[in-house]
């Protein structure tokens, strides 16, 4: 998924159909059970999610899903048209898990469906880069870009 120049920019979108995925089955299982328990189904697999976030941001290359990508789906496609910077779809997983471990947190301080409307809220941002290529937390960090808040190029003063 990452070369020297960029990243192919559909990996990001065959994570985000995995994502998008486990993240309404996280909803659905978040419905059944608002009582804050350590040990309900929707409860763990948001916590997987926050895990799998996480490791997106700090080791990409080795996510599950971009090794999946890289080694099984990515040989079977032709080389993409062209490759995209890889910091705004870091940043996006930086905001997916900011929206998961607020609905964990307040899911176990006892905020009733919390942990739905987090999960919901992820899975529509997911939903929308895998189905439609349109990243909600990429075009946050654009117009932070723009508003000189991320991504300045350090070797430019």
């Amino acid at each position: 998924m990452t070369t020297a120049s960029g990243i192919d920019p559909r990996g990001p979108r065959f994570a985000a159909g995995i994502t998008s995925a486990l993240l309404l089955v996280a909803v659905l299982l978040g419905l059944t059970d608002t009582d804050p328990n350590p040990v309900d189904p929707g409860l763990l697999l948001t916590a997987a999610l926050a895990a799998l976030f996480l490791w997106s941001i700090l080791s990409p290359r080795t996510q599950p899903w971009s090794v999946l990508f890289r080694t099984i789906v990515r040989p079977r496609l032709a080389a993409p048209a062209e490759l995209e910077d890889p910091r705004p779809p870091r940043f996006a997983q930086g905001v997916g898990l900011l929206v998961v471990a607020i609905g964990l947190l307040l899911h176990l301080l006892g905020v009733p469906f919390a942990l739905p409307l987090a999960t919901a809220a992820a899975f529509v941002a997911a939903f929308l880069n895998a189905a439609f290529g349109f990243c909600l937390g990429c075009q946050l960090y654009l117009l932070l870009q723009r508003a000189g808040l991320v991504g300045r190029d350090m070797r430019r003063g």
